[in-house]
């Protein structure tokens, strides 16, 4: 869907937010693959808004928006899986086009982007940056619509879990496996559970996920 609209006060209250969660600039589309990057983050995470004819420190260079418009939608057809769904808005700002494209968030996450190797990748957004979902994630997102019942029961092994990183504040996946002794498959399980039951949080660390036990769980 497509929208004109000459809010020239909007569009430049927008662009002094600066980048963050829910809104990036680029300075046009030259990479389908790169803005599917962006359309899996926004979708997977709390959706967001893409100012193309921007750059990164605010100033408007403008667009040919009709061009721009098609890359979008051929990066959200042929490189989004499922398809993204969006919609845009022209802006006119002293004789420049700036096009929005507004990603909503999806209810059933994962959405994937074909990469370079034509690999479908899944990305969230953190900050003002897409990183990758790591293997909890993704796995959480599967099991987000099972019913998750309302009491956990804990094995020995989440309770051994749990008291490691009571004692060592927080830890990637790696040091937990290596520090825990568990293997890969077993450990994705048990923080899969932990994570889906607010016990353990996830938090992202210049490009490294750690995970944490949270103050209140389940609140």
């Amino acid at each position: 869907m497509q929208m004109d609209t000459s809010g020239q006060k909007y569009l430049r209250s927008l662009i002094a937010e600066g980048e963050h969660q829910q809104l990036d600039f680029k300075f046009e589309i030259n990479d389908a693959r790169k803005i599917a990057r962006t359309l899996s983050a926004f979708s997977n995470t709390d959706g967001g808004r893409l100012l193309i004819g921007v750059k990164d420190n605010g100033r408007i260079r403008g667009v040919q928006s009709d061009e721009e418009y098609y890359m979008a939608e051929s990066a959200a057809t042929l490189y989004c899986k499922p398809e993204v769904l969006f919609e845009t808005r022209n802006h006119k700002v002293e004789g420049k086009h700036v096009l929005e494209i507004y990603i909503p968030p999806v209810a059933k996450k994962p959405v994937y982007a074909r990469d370079h190797n034509n690999r479908w990748m899944a990305y969230m957004r953190v900050a003002d940056e897409n990183i990758l979902a790591n293997i909890i994630q993704l796995e959480v997102w599967k099991e987000e619509h099972k019913a998750r019942g309302k009491l956990l029961e804990f094995t020995r092994s989440e309770e051994f879990l749990l008291h490691y990183l009571e004692n060592i504040g927080e830890a990637s996946l790696a040091s937990t496996q290596h520090d825990t002794g568990f293997n890969r498959k077993e450990l994705v399980i048990l923080l899969t559970k932990l994570v889906r039951f607010d016990v353990v949080e996830m938090q992202f660390r210049e490009g490294t996920t750690v995970f944490l036990l949270k103050d209140a769980p389940g609140a």
